[in-house]
């Protein structure tokens, strides 16, 4: 770049072309006024120069012009102080704002003061009427017997089952976590640092002389005292309202600042968002647990169920067979339908034949019954104690039925 467009753009104060690497440069390698006023008198002898003396020789008929190059600088980089500052200022205002006028943050305070004076009933802590904002935080070190649920929590579950309201808050306060992040005492000093360099520009522009050269706007474009100004107030009321916070709270503005007070309520507002995520996890957890417990216990009624159907009707179809077993036994015998032979009558035997024709048959009929009584025993268990009672009936039964067979004979 040429020297002298470099001294045009110094001269102009052509913000589009400077930069703030450039400047720095320049300032850290420019050569003392003194050098520069001797470079000066080489003015008519520039071709033979070297290119250091070159560019000494342009810089040298700049007015001041390292104070000019440190006040461009410090116009160059007034901006980005002034954007860095105001959302700082900005966040704590809407953040002081927010907590002074939120009813469901009010309201979550008498709740927590509430619960500490029925936890502290009968010390000498009962019945207070305030406590420190600070203390918030300490919910969650409050714990239950079992070590797994905390006062905070605790406190959560009441919000969402009785006050449902009072969890707005966590809406309202939405500016605390920026405000958090915010150093009363970094802005005081950005503040007081602006205002030293704004005194010691607008007594360099006093000390200057009129510019010879017409395309000088140092002059003009060296005005930022507006916008430090409107800064200035922006902060004055940011400590007004900050005041006013600890004077509403009754806090002490010699124990907490800015950023302690704010601090604290964002991690209160972190802590309760995440008691009521972890809530809901344990209710999803708990009322998952109970579905499984009652699937179980259904599935174990219907087995019993099912088990004792089954043994109903085993004893059912147990005492159907036994009593129809018997009723055709009992029936068979009377109607002596267990010693007809259903096969073809054999032709009569002779009279000398009677008697022995008639034994067989008789020793038939008792090998037929004796079978029977065999398949009887194997198809239904008798106790023991009855055997002999059902044996003595059947021989009673073949008894009758041989002797009436005998008297037929005799008769026929």
């Amino acid at each position: 770049m040429p020297y002298q467009e470099i001294r045009r753009m110094i001269v102009e104060v052509d913000e589009e072309q400077l930069t703030e690497p450039m400047i720095q440069n320049l300032v850290k390698h420019l050569p003392e006024q003194e050098q520069l006023n001797a470079l000066a008198k080489y003015k008519n002898e520039y071709a033979n120069l070297s290119e250091p003396e070159q560019f000494g020789v342009v810089m040298s008929s700049v007015n001041r012009l390292r104070p000019r190059l440190s006040h461009i600088l410090f116009r160059l980089q007034f901006e980005e102080q002034v954007n860095n500052l105001r959302p700082d200022i900005l966040a704590v205002n809407a953040a002081c704002d927010e907590v002074r006028k939120s009813c469901s943050f009010g309201r979550l305070l008498e709740l927590v003061l509430l619960l500490g004076n029925y936890m502290n009933a009968g010390s000498r802590n009962a019945q207070s009427y305030g406590f420190d904002l600070s203390s918030l935080c300490k919910l969650k070190d409050t714990k239950s017997a079992d070590q797994k649920t905390t006062l905070l929590h605790f406190l959560a579950q009441v919000c969402e089952e009785d006050f449902p309201d009072v969890i707005k808050f966590i809406e309202e306060l939405e500016h605390v976590d920026r405000a958090s992040r915010v150093s009363a005492e970094n802005l005081e000093k950005s503040l007081r640092q602006m205002e030293r360099q704004l005194l010691q520009l607008e007594r360099d522009l006093e000390t200057f002389s009129s510019p010879d050269d017409p395309n000088d706007t140092f002059f003009t474009k060296m005005v930022a005292r507006e916008q430090y100004g409107k800064l200035v107030i922006m902060h004055s009321n940011m400590e007004t309202l900050y005041q006013n916070v600890l004077e509403y709270f009754a806090i002490d503005p010699k124990k907490t600042s800015v950023e302690e007070l704010f601090t604290d309520l964002s991690n209160f507002r972190s802590m309760f968002t995440q008691a009521l995520k972890e809530n809901l996890r344990r209710r999803e957890s708990e009322e998952k647990q109970r579905r499984a417990r009652a699937a179980k216990e259904k599935a174990e009624r219907e087995k019993q169920e099912r088990q004792q159907k089954k043994r109903r009707l085993l004893e059912v179809n147990a005492e159907n067979d036994e009593t129809g077993v018997m009723d055709s036994l009992l029936e068979a015998l009377q109607s002596g339908a267990a010693f007809r032979d259903r096969r073809k009558r054999a032709p009569r035997p002779r009279a000398c034949c009677l008697y022995t024709c008639l034994l067989a048959a008789q020793c038939q009929r008792i090998l037929s019954l004796t079978t029977l009584l065999q398949l009887f025993d194997f198809w239904i268990p008798v106790k023991a104690n009855t055997r002999p009672a059902i044996f003595f009936f059947c021989l009673f039964c073949l008894f009758v039925c041989f002797s009436g067979s005998l008297k037929s004979k005799h008769s026929n």
